[in-house]
């Protein structure tokens, strides 16, 4: 029986000829990843376990952007005490306010995760960089800090999920995201639980690499170990302009094993919206009511790539937002804030009574730059909408594409862009 491209990467980086699901196994690392909420932890393990050098300054990134600008003395600590590890031991990738971004849109966009690597982030959201054909998962700062000092890892390797997507075509202002939603919304928050999720089909081959990426970010909203899509000319395309060092493709056998397989028509899905509290409890825009908004926000490592700013700019140009709600966009890296600028979407943002923030996660885990009161509403295009995720646990938040947040703005309350851009 064959493996699939999860099984050959993670066999590769064990120094195996092959592996099957379930086996435990020990695996070199290529990347080790780490933010100024979980990075100030790992660091903290790395020295208590007397480690006293990095395994490679050039394969640890640290990337402060949960709370970056820092929003409060706490956050200005932690930030301090990555920025001096980061000196201390001279590490390459480190990203300080003015060059940082959010860490999914950042690596990718620099080079730094590249088809084919075992990659390692104190970060849930790590599993992005399966768009690329790596094998890509979030872990606790323990196992960072091991992975700091060895450059090593152990993983049970994961059992396998395929998902087919049908139709070369996509309707009218679907995008990635809603391909996600509605495959969450199918299986649930716990469909896919440590299992590798193989996106796949015409509409993937179709799909950009901002809506890959997107796709595989919320693998772990349906309890996924990893997402992963094989490599393909739009990959290279991607990736040999940007690339850092070599890399290897890899792509899953014919016969290999996979313990669900899901098809699906994406002639069937209309642009999804995601209800509280859950990133499973989904439904098609048309049938969302007359949910009324507070703020929406439009960014994220979901979908904060330039090519959501655009669309988000294409639904609000010459349009205001609902003076009833603020809307908030925020860029994934200074590139994507540098080029959206450029092309004059940054005026189209503010023109509409936007706010155009410098890149950071922001209001998306309740941090800062747009934290949710008691009873209010967002519509955001995050990834999560846990009970008080962004604020307040009485509040409310909706998870959406960048279109549909963008023409909710405009309107007031959650409707679809075809309602606004007639």
């Amino acid at each position: 029986m064959g493996m699939t491209i999860t099984e050959k990467i993670l066999a590769a980086h064990a120094g195996k000829e092959r592996v099957e699901a379930g086996e435990l196994i020990n695996a070199k690392l290529d990347v080790v990843l780490g933010n100024d909420i979980t990075a100030p932890v790992a660091i903290k393990e790395f020295e208590k376990a007397g480690a006293t050098k990095v395994y490679d300054k050039d394969r640890i990134m640290l990337v402060p952007d949960h709370f970056t600008p820092n929003k409060d003395i706490k956050s200005a600590e932690q930030a301090k005490l990555v920025r001096e590890f980061a000196r201390k031991h001279e590490i390459t990738n480190y990203f300080e306010i003015g060059e940082m971004g959010i860490e999914h849109c950042l690596l990718p966009e620099q080079g730094l995760v590249l088809p084919g690597d075992v990659i390692i982030g104190a970060d849930s959201h790590t599993c992005t960089y399966g768009a690329l054909g790596a094998f890509a998962t979030g872990v606790g700062s323990t196992d960072m800090a091991a992975g700091m000092a060895t450059g090593e890892a152990w993983f049970k390797v994961p059992e396998a999920m395929k998902f087919n997507y049908h139709g070369k075509e996509l309707k009218p202002w679907v995008s990635g995201k809603d391909l996600i939603l509605y495959t969450i919304g199918k299986i649930g928050v716990d469909g896919a639980l440590y299992r590798s999720m193989e996106f796949m089909g015409e509409a993937i081959e179709n799909l950009s690499m901002d809506g890959r990426m997107t796709m595989a970010n919320m693998a772990i909203e349906a309890g996924g170990k990893n997402g992963i899509i094989a490599p393909d000319e739009t990959t290279l395309a991607y990736v040999e302009k940007r690339a850092k060092r070599q890399f290897e493709l890899y792509k899953s056998d014919e016969d290999a094993n996979y313990v669900e397989t899901y098809d699906f028509d994406v002639a069937d899905i209309e642009p999804q919206v995601a209800f509280p509290h859950l990133p499973e409890n989904t439904r098609p825009v048309s049938e969302a009511g007359n949910v009324k908004l507070d703020q929406v926000v439009i960014g994220s490592c979901t979908n904060g790539r330039i090519e959501d700013l655009r669309v988000a700019a294409e639904v609000l140009k010459g349009r205001r937002v609902n003076r009833d709600l603020r809307l908030i966009v925020i860029p994934g890296t200074q590139l994507i804030y540098l080029q959206a600028v450029k092309e004059g979407l940054a005026e189209i943002f503010v023109n509409a009574g936007a706010v155009f923030s410098t890149p950071t996660c922001g209001p998306c885990l309740g941090g800062h730059m747009g934290i949710l009161a008691a009873g209010e509403k967002a519509l955001a295009t995050t990834n999560r909408n846990f009970k008080g995720r962004m604020g307040s646990p009485d509040s409310e938040v909706y998870l959406s594409n960048p279109a549909v947040a963008a023409a909710s703005a405009v309107a007031g309350y959650i409707v679809s862009p075809e309602e606004v851009c007639k």
